[in-house]
């Protein structure tokens, strides 16, 4: 059986349900409409959110595939307010994940004085799994931005004028509610899409934070629960319908220097990320990329990301902005 899933709907009115799909049935449901407020339900409830899901089905059977066809199907989460969204994430998290980056930086290392992404990755490996909950290593970190910058399935990823590149970055993501109390609550994790500039990332690892400013994309579908800790999919690139470069990925802690409540612990222990209401989408990081095998992607190139157990793929095309003249104003 499919693990079970929670979507977020629109329909063609501009109302919003949400959806439960448990193994290969799915139904609305009732007096809810958002992910977000059905999880302050459950924690208000002192429930989980699938029990929270169960009892607010109404039994109408839906078909999540055709409802995403249609593009009836929006981000599995996203908030009222956008500000009140962080995107952040960590790199160098999974096994293999050091090979590409530390490639873009051989050029300032030797044998003797290997590259800061390269310790960075194998303090990871000796500490980032520590024993019986305890904190283990600081891993990297990046803020993406807000929920400005939050993209649904089906909607272009936007590339910024002044970008350098735009590619694939094909991974879990954690999606989290700040509770009343300041407790983060973990609602789930959806696949991602997030998005970066690995050729200004290659210039020069400080400008790691310029080339991860940009969108990102959320899969439909919120995988509830504990996350499998072995996932495994497929990341593609489209080029007028034509496969122009596709590779497995793996993902989950497995395939992870790091436990997820690792990652978790160094991203919240920061008070600003514990504010009540927010709502935070952390990306766990990846070990494929396009770009480490040279494939420049091309406006109007598809990048299109699955993996069991979610059942829905990530699809969306690449678009670049116009450029906008910037000019500050002395008041």
């Amino acid at each position: 059986m499919s693990a079970a899933r929670l979507m977020q709907h629109r329909g063609e009115d501009g109302c919003r349900q949400l959806i439960l799909a448990e193994g290969d049935a799915a139904s609305f449901l009732a007096g809810v409409g958002t992910v977000r407020d059905l999880a302050a339900i459950a924690i208000a409830e002192g429930t989980t959110l699938l029990e929270a899901a169960r009892q607010r089905r109404i039994g109408a059977a839906v078909d999540p595939a055709a409802e995403l066809a249609a593009g009836r199907l929006l981000p599995a989460i996203d908030h009222v307010d956008p500000a009140r969204l962080v995107l952040a994430g960590t790199g160098l998290t999974h096994l293999g994940s050091a090979e590409g980056r530390d490639a873009m930086h051989k050029a300032a290392a030797s044998a003797e004085r290997p590259t800061d992404s390269m310790r960075m990755f194998l303090e990871g490996v000796e500490g980032g799994k520590p024993a019986d909950g305890a904190e283990g290593q600081q891993p990297e970190w990046f803020y993406k931005g807000d929920g400005q910058g939050l993209v649904g399935p089906g909607a272009p990823l936007v590339s910024p004028a002044f970008a350098k590149d735009g590619g694939e970055e094909p991974e879990l993501a954690g999606i989290y509610l700040i509770g009343d109390d300041g407790t983060p609550y973990r609602l789930g994790v959806a696949l991602a899409n997030e998005f970066s500039d690995h050729v200004t990332e290659r210039h020069n690892y400080l400008w790691l934070a310029h080339s991860k400013l940009r969108q990102a994309a959320l899969g439909p579908e919120l995988l509830l629960g504990e996350p499998p800790a072995d996932i495994r999919g497929t990341s593609r690139i489209l080029r007028d319908g034509t496969v122009l470069w596709e590779k497995p990925f793996l993902t989950g802690e497995a395939n992870m220097s790091h436990h997820l409540s690792n990652l978790e612990a160094h991203h919240f222990k920061y008070a600003g990320f514990r504010r009540p209401g927010d709502v935070h989408v952390h990306f766990f990081g990846t070990a494929t990329l396009s770009f480490s095998d040279g494939v420049t992607a091309q406006p109007g190139d598809v990048f299109e990301i699955e993996a069991a157990p979610f059942t829905l793929p990530l699809r969306n095309a690449l678009s670049v902005a116009d450029a906008v003249p910037v000019a500050v104003r002395a008041l």
